[in-house]
């Protein structure tokens, strides 16, 4: 009777991992391919060929842009090479990459940027905010910008006890933003479990000098995150669930969910068009594809343009799509003028005039 029992318990927990590889499987989009939508004028930028996974852009047309990113269970052509952020002029006629001078007082060597996020006070002076993995942790870098040396001061390191797994940033104030955590877990075969599990333990946190709060959560897996213009309103990619919310942003620093946008697509980092108020978002159309790294078969990538996004159905269109013959692994797309940045997790960038 015992051994019975065992049998039955051991099919049905086989069955049931079994169900769970074959919905991961389908949540990673593992069969899908693209058809290639490529605006006339693009070409790669010279300098960035180990990842350009975050880009912010100033008003004045001055590009940040992290590289470098060392990510567990993902693809890493220079894995000895420390991380970098390079700025490009978009008001050049042709634009170039140049990797920023770091001040004395941080630890280069163990640089892994991730997501980025730029804030300019009251006196015009630019402060970087950087999700930075040393030794594969959590911590938020600041750096101060000094544009006239093309280099970055180092400031402070953030850390605390919620700073776990985190990936992106938007910062609101001085010393005040918002940081996804895209998973619960930092070692990388639990993060493989909470991901077939489909554990919803992804959540967004709050940091200012007061405390660090839990503000949303239940989410598959909180990756990009960025701001409406005027603050009111946060997005946040669910890369896992493969979908956008929009979140209500309270006084006490609160979100709450208005609606959320399926895009069916793992979406990834997100901006906004300043232009427009549309949301950009660098996208993985099968993202099996990151996981499973096949060179003659390459991750594609993809950049979604939402627009409406408070009306009943949001237009969604595709302003790039490769089947990563040229760019593999897109995590995120910026607009300044008419042009486009368009960058990925470990591969290449490209810049294309719309």
């Amino acid at each position: 009777m015992g051994k019975l029992v065992a049998l039955t318990l051991l099919g049905a927990s086989l069955a049931f991992i079994g169900e769970r590889l074959l919905t991961c499987r389908e949540r990673m989009n593992a069969s899908r391919e693209v058809e290639s939508v490529e605006p006339q004028s693009c070409h790669l930028i010279e300098g960035l060929e180990y990842g350009s996974e975050d880009i912010d852009i100033l008003p004045s047309g001055l590009a940040f842009i992290s590289s470098g990113l060392k990510y567990p269970g993902l693809p890493n052509f220079a894995p000895d090479e420390p991380g970098k952020i390079f700025l490009m002029d978009l008001n050049e006629q042709n634009p170039k990459a140049q990797a920023l001078k770091i001040s004395d007082g941080f630890d280069k060597e163990l640089f892994n940027p991730h997501g980025i996020s730029i804030f300019i006070d009251k006196d015009h002076t630019v402060y970087l905010y950087i999700v930075n993995h040393p030794h594969m942790k959590s911590t938020v870098e600041i750096f101060k910008f000094e544009e006239q040396e093309r280099s970055l001061v180092y400031l402070e390191t953030i850390k605390h006890e919620l700073f776990t797994s985190l990936n992106d940033i938007v910062v609101l104030g001085p010393e005040q933003f918002y940081v996804t955590r895209d998973h619960y877990f930092n070692n990388f075969f639990l993060r493989l479990f909470e991901m077939i599990l489909d554990l919803r333990w992804s959540s967004i946190l709050f940091y200012s000098p007061i405390g660090v709060k839990v503000v949303a959560e239940g989410f598959s897996s909180a990756n990009g995150i960025t701001a409406s213009p005027d603050q009111k309103y946060v997005y946040v990619a669910d890369v896992a669930a493969k979908n956008i919310h929009i979140m209500e942003k309270h006084d006490n620093w609160d979100l709450t969910q208005l609606k959320v946008i399926p895009l069916g697509t793992l979406v990834d980092n997100l901006t906004v068009d300043p232009a427009t108020g549309d949301i950009l978002a660098g996208c993985h159309p099968n993202a099996m594809k990151l996981f499973i790294y096949n060179p003659e078969d390459p991750p594609g990538s993809e950049v979604l343009r939402i627009q409406n996004i408070f009306s009943e159905k949001p237009r969604v269109s595709t302003v790039y799509a490769n089947n990563g013959s040229v760019l593999q692994g897109t995590s995120v797309a910026s607009t300044y003028r008419g042009k486009i940045l368009i960058g990925t997790v470990f591969h290449k960038a490209l810049y294309c005039e719309l």
